[in-house]
């Protein structure tokens, strides 16, 4: 099968992992990075740094497929933004699923997310567009996770949970059953979620 070539924006720490995930599912030849200027012709991880966000429209014409490396901890606004901007170019930002995870045929993974090595997406599960779902993270059945969310690794949303759009679930914590987290909220490391949160709450635990 030929591979589609693709871009991806940003060559920080959280490019180095989706770039491992993209090699391993080989459906992509990766074209290149998009990031700042002072990496104008340095490699991450082998691939040419080809362009900055200011080249994205000249690179659209070369290329139709992105995906986003940057990541988030602190605020899903970046993300958020470079996918509004992706969005408007034109390009196909595909999901992209770890041949090493297991998602569910009957879960839905919206476009521009990321399910990394050792996931698991269980049955009746919604992944909103331009979401991480980090490794080892486990999301249960009928749990809904939207929009520009990061779950991170080993983290655990068990069944019917619901996490709204631009939130952040620490490593190793455990949102338990049928909970549900608000907006732009920011949940700690290797915390017990056992109450709802409205939009914007912080809890480190």
């Amino acid at each position: 099968m030929k591979k589609l070539p693709i871009l991806i924006i940003g060559g920080g720490g959280h490019a180095h992992s989706c770039i491992d995930v993209i090699e391993q599912c080989g459906n992509y030849d990766i074209k290149g990075i998009v990031d700042t200027n002072k990496n104008l012709g340095q490699s991450v991880l082998g691939y040419p740094v080809i362009g900055t966000d200011k080249d994205l429209q000249t690179l659209r014409k070369q290329v139709d497929n992105a995906f986003i490396g940057v990541g988030q901890i602190k605020s899903a606004d970046v993300r958020a933004s470079l996918f509004e901007t992706l969005q408007k170019l034109n390009f196909n930002m595909p999901a992209i699923i770890s041949p090493l995870s297991y998602v569910s045929p009957h879960s839905k993974i919206g476009d521009g997310t990321i399910i990394m090595h050792g996931a698991i997406i269980n049955a009746n599960v919604t992944v909103g567009e331009n979401s991480i779902i980090n490794s080892n993270a486990l999301v249960e059945h009928d749990t809904y996770v939207g929009d520009n969310c990061h779950i991170s690794t080993s983290s655990v949303l068990n069944g019917g949970v619901k996490i709204k759009s631009k939130t952040f679930i620490g490593s190793g914590s455990v949102v338990i059953e049928g909970i549900s987290v608000g907006k732009s909220c920011m949940i700690g490391a290797s915390v017990l979620v056992r109450h709802n949160f409205g939009d914007g709450a912080k809890y480190l635990g």
